[in-house]
């Protein structure tokens, strides 16, 4: 099974972003998929995958809450 984690853009360095994973930041690649501070992102395996809305972020994290 394959889990990709929502995360928060901070900032984009070339082709690399540093995403805040609720305080938690790390590098990721965003090769894939243009992306700008501010952005709500899905990443798997240190790539962004896609940009998602605050309300699919919202969602995504209701439900990772239901599996703690």
């Amino acid at each position: 099974m394959c889990v990709a984690a929502t995360g928060l853009v901070v900032e984009v360095m070339g082709r690399e972003a540093l995403v805040d994973f609720n305080g938690n930041q790390v590098r990721a690649k965003a090769g894939l998929v243009q992306v700008q501070p501010g952005d709500h992102v899905l990443v798997h395996a240190g790539c962004i995958l896609q940009k998602i809305s605050q309300q699919e972020m919202q969602e995504i994290r209701e439900m990772e809450a239901l599996f703690e």
